[in-house]
């Protein structure tokens, strides 16, 4: 149940069409794993934060440096050498005490991934590189967890919203590829996408709207545009074919 002041602070997506008193409770029971805490997750983590969901467990075994700052917007020069996850929780835990912050600073990989997701409800990929997203998407799919992708790149980024054995994988997205070099990224961009990201992790809580599933959405700073590609789930995809 919602306490007063709980009802006072959300009350304005309370009152949003389509969701009210039981989506915001049920958003309050929510633990989500977010996998990163630089652009993405910093800017997806304020505002799940403010939204009141129940739980965030971060994973992030990196520092902060001074060239975060253009875009990893919980942190400040003060922080700079200190753990991220540390900070972040601070920061968070001001915004909004009744949201638990769990933290992890461990380097994910195949060994400790499932144990991540232990007892979370969603997944939320916050990475910037293929091969850890990889490991992400095959622990939700075993963990049957929906899985929330986003990835910047320059003035550009994209969105995907993964059901477990219902909707196409990152591995159906990315056929295995791999990336390498350190990726440009304009502050603003993670910023969008994260947000969005955040939006389609409440629109499953509250069981609203249409999601990201099987089409990958594409934003261009630049042009300031958006566009829809069709993402088709691949039958004998290594993650989320047939077991």
């Amino acid at each position: 149940m919602l306490s007063d002041s709980e009802r006072e602070r959300y009350n304005r997506q309370i009152i949003a069409e389509g969701f009210g008193e039981a989506a915001q409770n049920r958003l309050k029971g929510v633990r989500a794993c977010v996998a990163g805490a630089g652009g993405l997750g910093s800017s997806l983590a304020l505002f799940l934060t403010a939204a009141g969901i129940g739980a965030l467990r971060f994973a992030d075994h990196g520092a902060v440096e001074l060239g975060n700052l253009n875009r990893q917007v919980l942190y400040s020069v003060d922080d700079v050498g200190k753990q991220k996850v540390s900070c972040l929780a601070r920061r968070l835990n001001a915004l909004n005490p009744e949201v638990r912050i769990e933290t992890s600073s461990q380097t994910i990989q195949e060994e400790n991934v499932l144990e991540l997701l232990q007892g979370c409800d969603v997944v939320i990929d916050a990475l910037d590189n293929l091969p850890t997203r990889y490991l992400l998407n095959k622990a939700a799919q075993a963990r049957r967890l929906p899985l929330f992708h986003g990835a910047v790149h320059g003035f550009q980024g994209q969105a995907m919203t993964v059901l477990p054995r219902k909707s196409a994988c990152l591995m159906c997205l990315y056929g295995g590829a791999e990336t390498e070099g350190v990726i440009p990224v304009l502050g603003t961009t993670p910023a969008v996408i994260g947000c969005i990201q955040a939006t389609e992790v409440i629109k499953f809580v509250a069981g609203i709207g249409k999601l990201l599933t099987d089409r990958l959405l594409l934003y261009d700073g630049l042009d300031m545009s958006f566009r829809e590609v069709g993402i088709r789930r691949n039958a004998r995809c290594a993650h989320c074919g047939p077991t």
